[in-house]
């Protein structure tokens, strides 16, 4: 039952009901006793609830006088009958503990935990990785387009769309990344996705089934291994160097590899071109699938670019992923896959079965903003904010920081990893503690590991905090250390 206002209707279930005045006074008083009806809350006029139910007028007013007897309604002048007004208490009344007790969630999701600080306030200082600068956000050119879009379909007949997605954003899409990454695919190989995590979801749904083995990369994206573990998939983590994932360490078992071989998650780091072959060569010789997660190569600041593993493939095994959440607003919750011809249809109906679609207006939106060139200048812009960014923290670690964290080498994405060194190793957890009550926020790296705890060491992302804000933040995490 829910709160009843003058616009909503009181539902009351008579059904099979014999003592009609009895059931509309008990249903009534547990509305109120439990919050549903809340202090000042009117009830329906006894004439129009009397219609309602299909029951006399008095016996309507003879439940209400009942429950103005008892303390639970008032009646005023001009108002009707409410709810009393110092029965606010009641709403903290616990409820019957045994509804829903037997009702239990599959242990998988007692492993998974929500990061303490991803549903609240930004922190002062904010070097959490894998968030953009929604200050960058070209929001006057996207409302403008927003606007267009909204006009077009108010004088069109609104219908479910291709769960593929809207043409116009695949073809754009398709376009985009034979651009800057050297993609080639068609509009027909790419579905439009709620982000990352949907892209992972629909493709481990079409090619894996509950116990099938994958191998992921340790450390590695945490969200990742949740979903592929959440349907029933056996993950098993393969160790990260410098060189990337270690190719030689795969299981043999593996059906399939998710890996982000640009801009390795959370280390940084790209992996080298031997090893990309590699790993081509031992999913060809293996049958596997490989999942190919490009979240934020767009932002490169030196070095030769990274021929993704989609490029370098020729046996048709890479499944590559995309995300406008780093390039854009993660709030946008647009992403894309681009899957081999003989994947399309069964993706196509994943998608379907998931949510039918993405949102079509948001779509056609990103559409006109990437035909119209707004997308590549906002790229532009942001990746010269980024590249300061990226070049204060990375000086200021190997400057201020020495004594304690070795940073990892890298040129592209939104965040920088560094490795505590021995005598600073067992104090990570406490630093980042004491960082987060001085309201810097950043990320330990052992919290990314997969069958055992990552190696000790911070994660500092540069894409939340303003470039004025770094200094100041990265002094007050210096000093975490000597506290």
């Amino acid at each position: 039952m829910a709160p009843y206002t003058a616009e909503m209707e009181l539902h009351i279930s008579l059904v099979g009901r014999k003592d009609l005045s009895g059931e509309i006074y008990r249903q009534l008083r547990r509305a109120i006793v439990e919050g549903q009806l809340r202090p000042g809350d009117p009830l329906p006029p006894s004439r129009e609830l009397a219609r309602q139910l299909t029951v006399s007028r008095t016996t309507i007013t003879g439940v209400y006088d009942r429950l103005a007897g008892e303390g639970f309604v008032t009646s005023r002048v001009g108002a009707g009958t409410v709810v009393s007004e110092n029965l606010a208490s009641t709403r903290s009344r616990p409820k019957n503990k045994r509804i829903g007790a037997a009702l239990r969630a599959r242990p998988v999701w007692n492993a998974i935990w929500l990061p303490p600080m991803i549903f609240a306030q930004p922190p002062r200082f904010d070097f959490r990785s894998g968030l953009p600068d929604a200050a960058l956000f070209p929001h006057d050119a996207w409302r403008r387009l927003m606007g267009r879009q909204l006009r077009s379909e108010a004088e069109s007949t609104i219908v479910y769309d291709n769960p593929a997605g809207n043409r116009g954003l695949r073809e754009a899409i398709a376009r985009h990344i034979a651009v800057s990454r050297g993609v080639e695919a068609s509009a027909d190989d790419v579905i439009v996705t709620n982000g990352t995590q949907q892209a992972l979801d629909v493709i481990a749904r079409v090619l894996l089934s509950p116990g099938d083995h994958i191998a992921v990369e340790d450390p590695g994206y945490s969200l990742a291994r949740w979903a592929f573990a959440a349907l029933g998939l056996r993950v098993t983590g393969v160790a990260v160097d410098r060189d990337g994932l270690d190719v030689d360490a795969l299981p043999r078992q593996a059906r399939a590899v998710y890996v982000t071989p640009s801009h390795q998650y959370p280390l940084g780091v790209s992996m080298a071109l031997p090893r990309r072959l590699a790993l081509l060569a031992w999913a060809d010789r293996h049958n596997t699938a490989v999942i190919e997660d490009d979240y934020d190569s767009e932002f490169r600041f030196g070095g030769r670019p990274i021929e993704p593993l989609r490029m370098l493939d020729t046996t048709g095994r890479v499944i590559y992923i995309g995300s406008f959440s780093k390039t854009l607003l993660p709030t946008l919750r647009l992403g894309f896959v681009v899957v081999p011809p003989s994947l399309r249809e069964a993706v196509h109906k994943a998608k379907l079965v998931t949510d039918w679609h993405t949102s079509t207006t948001i779509q056609a939106v990103l559409a006109d903003f990437i035909d119209g060139g707004g997308f590549a200048r906002h790229l532009r812009k942001a990746r010269e904010v980024y590249r300061a960014r990226h070049r204060m923290i990375a000086d200021a670690l190997a400057r201020d920081f020495a004594d304690h964290l070795e940073v990892i080498p890298s040129t592209t994405g939104l965040h920088i990893a560094a490795v505590a060194r021995t005598a600073s190793a067992g104090r990570i957890g406490a630093v980042v503690r004491r960082a987060c009550d001085a309201g810097v926020a950043v990320q330990e790296l052992s919290r990314f590991g997969v069958d055992s705890p990552g190696p000790s060491g911070l994660l500092l992302g540069y894409g939340a905090i303003p470039t004025a804000s770094i200094e100041d933040g990265l002094r007050r995490l210096r000093s975490c250390f000597y506290h």
